[in-house]
C-alpha cells in the first residue's frame, strides 16, 4: 500500500483506511459506505485569482487527493487527455445571460455532457493505476443517461478494463442510448433494465458486493459514488470563480448529488462561494429532505430531464457524513434505516447542518418547459431540460449580494425531442451527435433482479 499522505475512510466507518489508487479501483468501500478524504486539503487562492487555465487549475485542485498513490506524472497525463477532448479553449466557459446571472457551460466534451469532465480523467487515472498494479478491472455503473455515455466513450477498447453499464429501459433519451449502444467495443456490455434508475443503482451496489464476480479481477464503479469522479468535478467550480473574479451562488441541476457535492468539497478546500442550490425536477426526494426534514423514497417518475430522475441520490450520504461532524456510526445507522424502511426523519441539529451546506428547489415539468421557452425568447438561447431546471431555480435567487451561476450540464441536442416539443424546432446538433449516424445498437434487456443482472455480468466476465 502507498505511503501517500492522501488517505481515505468510509462514511460508514467499518472499512480500513486506504489510499487514492485503492479508492479509485474499488469505487465503493467494503462496508457499503462511500470513500471520503480523511482531511480536506487547502487550495491556494492563486487557483482562482491568477487567471490560470483549466489544466493548471485542475492540477492544483486534484493533486492533493492523489498524493503519491499513482505513478509520477499520472495526473498531468490524464489532464492532457481530458482537455484535448474539449472543443472550447476555456474547457468550461462562463456565459452571462443578463446582469448577475450566468451559465457555466459544461458540455463541450466528447459526449456533449458534463460527465465527460470527470469520466475522461477517471479513465486515464484508472489506466495508470492498473498499469502500475498489473491487475484487471470490471467496472459496473448505473446511469440515467449521461454517465453511461461518458463511461463508454472513455473506457471503450481499454485493455485492462471490462465495462458494464446498466440503464433503465426506455428511460433515457434516444441520443443518450445511442451514445452507449453504438460503440463497437468487446469490453463493453450495455444492460437495459426493466425499471428505473434507482433499480439500476441498487443492482450495481449488489453486484459490487458479489464475491463470485471478483474471480475475474477487481470490481469497481465509475458512478459518482467513486471519489475520483467527484474530485474531477471540483476544478470547474474553481474555474468559474476565476472567470467571474468573485464568489458566486451555484445552482446545480441535481440527480445523484455528486455534482453539487463536488462544489461543496471545493469550499471545504477554501474556495469562496455564496452558497449552493440543488435544483431537482419532480423527483424531489432531496428537496423534501432539505426543506421538510424527512428523507423518503418514492418511485421515480419519468420527466424531460431524465438524468435527474433519481429518488435516492447516493452522494447525499457524503453530505450527511459531513453534516454529522463525520460521525460514521450516525451516518451508517441513518442509511441502513433508509434502505430498510424507505424513510428517515432528521433531528433538528442534523437538519440545520444540512441546510447550512445546501438549499433545494424543485422545478416541475410545466416550469421546465416554460423555462426553455423563456430562455429562447429572452436570450435567444436553446437549452436542455436539465439546464432549464437550473436556470428556473437560479432566477429565483437574490442577486443583490453577488452573481448567480447555473450549471448547464448538457447540449440541448441530446434531448432534441423534448426541446422541439417546446420550441417547435430541433436544436442544432452537436458535432459528436451528428457523428452517431445510423450505427447499429448493441444492448441486452434484463429484468431488474439481482439474479438477472448477475447472470448477465458473469457471462460477460467469463468471455474476457
Amino acid at each position: 500500500m502507498s505511503t501517500s499522505s492522501a488517505r481515505y475512510i468510509s462514511t460508514r466507518g467499518k472499512s480500513p483506511e486506504t489510499d487514492f489508487a485503492d479508492a479509485l479501483l474499488r469505487g465503493i468501500a467494503p462496508d457499503g459506505g462511500l470513500y471520503m478524504p480523511t482531511a480536506w486539503p487547502t487550495l491556494s487562492s492563486d487557483a482562482w485569482t491568477q487567471g490560470a487555465d483549466y489544466k493548471t487549475i485542475a492540477l492544483e485542485a486534484i493533486s492533493p487527493f492523489i498524493g503519491d498513490a499513482l505513478p509520477a506524472g499520472a495526473l498531468e497525463r490524464a489532464l492532457e487527455r481530458l482537455t484535448a477532448g474539449f472543443d472550447h479553449p476555456l474547457v468550461t466557459p462562463l456565459v452571462e445571460l443578463e446582469p448577475g446571472l450566468f451559465v457555466l457551460e459544461l458540455f463541450h466534451g466528447p459526449t456533449a455532457a458534463f460527465k465527460d469532465l470527470a469520466m475522461q480523467l477517471v479513465a486515464a487515472l484508472t489506466d495508470e493505476a492498473l498499469t502500475a498494479s498489473g491487475e484487471r478491472l470490471t467496472i459496473l455503473t448505473a446511469t440515467s443517461g449521461d454517465t453511461g455515455a461518458a463511461a463508454v466513450r472513455a473506457f471503450a477498447g481499454a485493455k485492462s478494463v471490462n465495462l458494464v453499464v446498466l440503464h433503465p429501459l426506455d428511460r433515457v433519451s434516444p441520443v443518450q442510448r445511442k451514445q452507449m449502444t453504438t460503440v463497437e467495443a468487446d469490453n463493453v456490455l450495455n444492460l437495459a433494465v426493466r425499471g428505473d434508475f434507482d433499480d439500476c443503482q441498487r443492482l450495481v451496489k449488489g453486484l459490487l458486493a458479489e464475491e463470485s464476480l471478483r474471480q475475474a479481477g477487481r470490481l469497481s464503479s465509475v458512478n459518482s459514488i467513486n471519489w475520483a469522479r467527484l474530485a474531477g468535478q471540483i476544478p470547474y467550480y474553481v474555474s468559474a470563480t476565476a472567470q467571474l473574479g468573485e464568489a458566486a451562488t451555484f445552482v446545480v441541476p441535481t440527480g445523484n448529488f455528486g455534482d453539487a457535492f463536488a462544489g461543496i468539497a471545493a469550499t471545504k478546500m477554501g474556495l469562496p462561494a455564496r452558497g449552493f442550490v440543488a435544483a431537482v425536477n419532480q423527483n424531489d426526494a432531496l428537496a423534501r429532505a432539505i426543506n421538510n426534514g424527512v428523507y423518503a423514497r418514492k418511485a421515480a417518475v419519468e420527466s424531460g430531464s431524465v438524468s435527474m430522475d433519481v429518488q435516492a441520490p447516493s452522494n447525499f450520504e457524503r453530505l450527511v457524513f459531513e453534516a454529522t461532524g463525520r460521525d460514521a456510526d450516525a451516518t451508517r445507522a441513518l442509511f441502513e434505516t433508509f434502505a430498510r424502511e424507505g424513510t428517515v426523519t432528521f433531528d433538528p441539529d442534523l437538519l440545520s447542518a444540512l441546510r447550512s451546506e445546501v438549499s433545494a428547489v424543485s422545478i416541475d415539468e410545466d416550469e421546465t418547459r416554460a423555462e426553455i421557452a423563456y430562455a429562447h425568447k429572452t436570450w435567444g438561447r436553446v437549452i436542455c431540460p436539465h439546464t432549464a431546471v437550473a436556470i428556473a431555480a437560479a432566477r429565483r435567487q437574490d442577486r443583490s449580494n453577488g452573481p448567480v451561476v447555473a450549471l448547464s450540464t448538457a447540449h440541448p441536442s441530446k434531448f432534441g425531442a423534448f426541446v422541439s416539443d417546446v420550441l417547435g424546432f430541433e436544436p442544432e446538433p452537436a458535432n459528436v451527435i451528428t457523428a452517431l449516424g445510423d450505427k447499429p445498437e448493441r444492448l441486452t434487456i434484463i429484468d431488474g433482479t439481482m439474479e438477472a443482472a448477475l447472470d448477465a455480468v458473469a457471462a460477460f466476465s467469463g468471455r474476457h
